[in-house]
């Protein structure tokens, strides 16, 4: 039987299966010892159960839903050592260095270490010392690492971005294929897959390249509650993208172009404003690149203007907003870049600003792609432009597109949800209007050539090319520019009309002929109006909370300095948020807040209590725990797993057992 036939079952009977996992107790103590949770987020019970099983299994989580705690603490449970496979040095030393902040014993190896590092690694994986071992693909594969690995205690090994192996997925890397080779050397050994985006086709295809044995399959929800997608052409891109950094203008911000002179402009044109921005892309030398994404993860600066190239190696949580200044190439690299917003689970807002020359100049960047590879780009591509255009639920058409349903009216955190549109009477007349405007102009003409003929244009083009003889000139002047381009877009995004050539002609599409026949109606709604704008805001926290939060967090910079490490690895912005919503004045306290370990209260807990009582002190405040804000309660209950629930006596009864209580 194959491996998506064994899957579609496995998701039928998902949610009576969960209900009867139970993990070993030794689970939850290094769950609550090294991160400083309660509880599982939504399928991590059920990955870490395969784990610990020693039976083969491919995860799908989507970004910030605790993926990697999946092999991480089961790697603490189990006896040896685990070898996670990383594609990138600077991603293998974030996990690594979040790992060692926790207390826990993990190691990367790779070319940037000395010959001397590499060996003092080596003889701590054979004495037992490193439970987690991060390698590239490349270098796992070569007989030397199998040679000592075979010598060595190994408990499992772990795929990351495991996506990579597939030539179906967004990021395919040759050097993945290689893995395929663990099952042969290793056979009884488990082998876990781990990504955050893939559709049926690309997981299908991991578990057949990785050669799994009667794998699980465990897919998480695609949605991320706490983004706010906004989708707009560009206009003015420039004031575009500063009316949304200036909103955050103290916190982490990822911006993404299609070109690296972009990215050079935009980030010279952002530190003339007052900005902390730098540039980011593959043409810098190593060095240069290595040291702006230091500075961003240490927060020296907060904002990086990037191409593609800065991708998998971002683990950094308390990202507030993702900029796109062009269209990406499909709906996995959209949902994997703008994913690297909001990972701590608080607020974060996602940008697209897109034109339509985005298609064009990705059509050009792919043109040298083999055939069968360039029709999948160029089918990705299509799915892409679609969303763009489309009217529909943003947070619906990205579950939808990796085969998941969306439950909500409206999700009431994206641009077509909180838009007010009206949809027009007549549509079919004025699609015909519009799409016969096209058909008079022989499909030679872009989008302002066209609007400008049906609003009755008496610009000199125009009248030269006879343009304004045709029948359908003016046909539209009533309706104003503006919402005829609207209506062109529209029509564009429900495949009526296309965009093709060099010079951005619309050509008719087939469904957009049998509108002309009335054979079908589409839905065109009146100009977009601009969509309410979100509070810049984590959660809602009164004035005095804010202001907390701003020392506590300028605090936790200075001490980051000190200590020379990134500031979320002492504590994540969400962290804080509950250090300002409880106020925490004691230790036993301070670590019942969720993201509170062993290791970093004894490192931390008196010097931030310390800011917390001066701060009541200085303000008359009742240092009490309260209860988080609701903004704050509708994020963490998202991550409960389906079919387990708690009574309010349990919930009461796990509290005061937390707090040392009978």
């Amino acid at each position: 039987m194959s491996h998506s036939i064994v899957w579609r079952l496995q998701e039928l009977l998902y949610t009576s299966v969960m209900s009867t996992i139970t993990l070993p107790a030794a689970a939850y103590n290094v769950l609550r010892r090294y991160w400083g949770y309660e509880e599982f987020r939504p399928l991590q019970a059920a990955a870490i159960s395969s784990v610990l099983q020693q039976r083969d299994s491919v995860t799908i989580l989507a970004t910030g839903a605790g993926k990697s705690i999946c092999y991480q603490l089961p790697a603490l449970v189990l006896p040896g050592t685990a070898v996670v496979v990383s594609p990138l040095i600077s991603l293998m030393k974030d996990q690594v260095d979040g790992l060692v902040a926790n207390g826990i014993s993990a190691a990367f190896v790779n070319s940037s270490q000395s010959y001397d590092e590499k060996r003092r690694i080596a003889g701590a994986v054979r004495a037992g010392e490193i439970k987690l071992l991060y390698v590239a693909p490349e270098r796992l594969c070569t007989q030397q690492t199998m040679d000592f690995l075979a010598d060595c205690e190994i408990s499992f090994f772990a795929i990351d971005e495991a996506h990579c192996i597939s030539a179906w997925g967004h990021d395919f890397r040759p050097d993945y294929r290689e893995l395929s080779r663990l099952k042969a050397r290793f056979p009884d050994k488990g082998v876990h897959a781990y990504t955050a985006t893939a559709t049926q086709q690309v997981r299908d295809d991991i578990a057949r390249q990785l050669t799994l044995k009667e794998s699980t399959l465990h897919i998480g929800s695609f949605d991320r509650p706490n983004l706010n997608y906004q989708i707009q052409p560009r206009e003015n891109l420039n004031e575009q993208i500063e009316e949304v950094v200036k909103r955050h203008r103290k916190a982490s911000g990822v911006i993404y172009c299609l070109s690296r002179k972009k990215t050079e402009d935009l980030a010279a044109w952002l530190k003339s404003r007052g900005y902390r921005a730098k540039c980011y892309h593959a043409g810098l030398t190593d060095l240069q690149r290595k040291k702006a994404q230091e500075q961003f993860q240490q927060q020296k600066i907060d904002i990086i203007v990037g191409t593609v190239a800065f991708g998998m190696g971002i683990d950094k949580s308390d990202v507030r907003y993702v900029i796109h200044t062009g269209m990406p190439r499909s709906l996995e690299n959209y949902q994997q870049e703008s994913g690297r917003a909001g990972r701590d689970s608080l607020p974060a807002e996602c940008w697209l600003f897109h034109g339509r020359g985005d298609v064009v100049v990705w059509k050009k960047m792919l043109s040298d792609l083999p055939a069968d590879a360039y029709e999948i780009a160029m089918s990705n591509l299509q799915s892409m432009e679609g969303f763009c255009q489309s009217l529909e639920c943003r947070h619906r058409t990205l579950l939808e597109h990796f085969g998941q349903t969306y439950d909500q009216p409206s999700c009431q955190a994206c641009d077509s949800c909180l838009t007010d549109r009206k949809v027009i009477e007549d549509p079919l007349i004025n699609a015909q209007k519009v799409i016969s405007c096209v058909y008079r102009l022989k499909e030679q003409f872009g989008v302002g050539h066209t609007v400008r003929v049906l609003t009755g244009s008496r610009e000199k083009r125009i009248i030269e090319l006879k343009h304004d003889e045709l029948s359908t000139y003016g046909l539209l002047k009533e309706i104003g520019r503006d919402t005829v381009k609207s209506w062109i877009e529209q029509l564009i995004g429900q495949q009526c009309l296309e965009v093709v050539g060099e010079y951005l002609q619309l050509k008719i599409t087939t469904k957009g002929r049998e509108i002309l026949k009335g054979l079908w109606t589409p839905m065109l709604t009146e100009s977009k109006s601009a969509p309410a704008r979100q509070s810049s805001s984590l959660v809602e926290m009164s004035d005095v909370e804010k202001e907390l939060f701003e020392q506590l967090r300028e605090f936790r910079y200075d001490l980051a300095g000190e200590k020379g490490v990134p500031p979320y690895l002492i504590f994540t912005d969400s962290v804080l948020v509950q250090m300002c919503l409880q106020r925490p004045v004691t230790r036993e306290l301070l670590s019942g807040l969720s993201g509170v370990g062993a290791k970093k209260l004894e490192q931390f807990g008196d010097e931030f209590l310390k800011v917390i009582v001066e701060f009541c002190q200085e303000h008359k405040l009742n240092a009490s725990p309260a209860p988080p804000p609701k903004a704050l309660k509708t994020v963490q209950q998202s991550h409960k797993e389906p079919g387990l629930t708690m009574s309010p006596r349990a919930v009461e009864a796990r509290e005061m057992f937390g707090l040392g209580r009978t």
